[in-house]
């Protein structure tokens, strides 16, 4: 069984669904070594989050981010947390609601995604920046 680990940074992006699977994929070449085994990837914010979806249409992100914006308004009168912005506490229940980890199976040195999978960045910040993510492989 081999392991492997490392921390990358994500470029900063607006707000919205990225779509990152290359970006994470092209600093993480020890994938290759791997036959068969599992990635987890996991996000260290608490205003941004990670998932996996369609990874051909782009109007699917745009759907998403249109969504989370209805479900989690902002500037809500209940909202306590509100010193870092409008978009900070909405961002911290978006990034709950998505999640901060993913597990991908490895196949032959690579991810096994569907077809049309991708794997997003969820970007919940107007100005979120740079965002750190810790890869990590296991498998023979």
């Amino acid at each position: 069984m081999h392991f492997f680990q490392k921390e990358i940074k994500l470029q900063a992006k607006r707000r919205g669904f990225h779509l990152v699977t290359e970006e994470i994929m092209s600093q993480f070449l020890e994938i290759s070594e791997l036959k068969t085994g599992m990635l987890q990837v996991f996000i260290k914010h608490t205003s941004a989050s990670l998932t996996i979806n369609e990874n051909a249409d782009p109007t699917v992100r745009q759907d998403f981010e249109s969504h989370m914006n209805k479900m989690v308004p902002e500037n809500q009168h209940y909202y306590k947390h509100t010193f870092e912005g409008a978009d900070d506490m909405p961002a911290h229940i978006k990034a709950s609601l998505m999640g901060t980890s993913l597990q991908i199976p490895i196949t032959n040195g690579s991810l096994n995604l569907g077809v049309w999978q991708g794997i997003y960045l969820c970007e919940h910040r107007n100005f979120g920046g740079a965002r750190k993510i810790v890869i990590t492989a296991f498998g023979v």
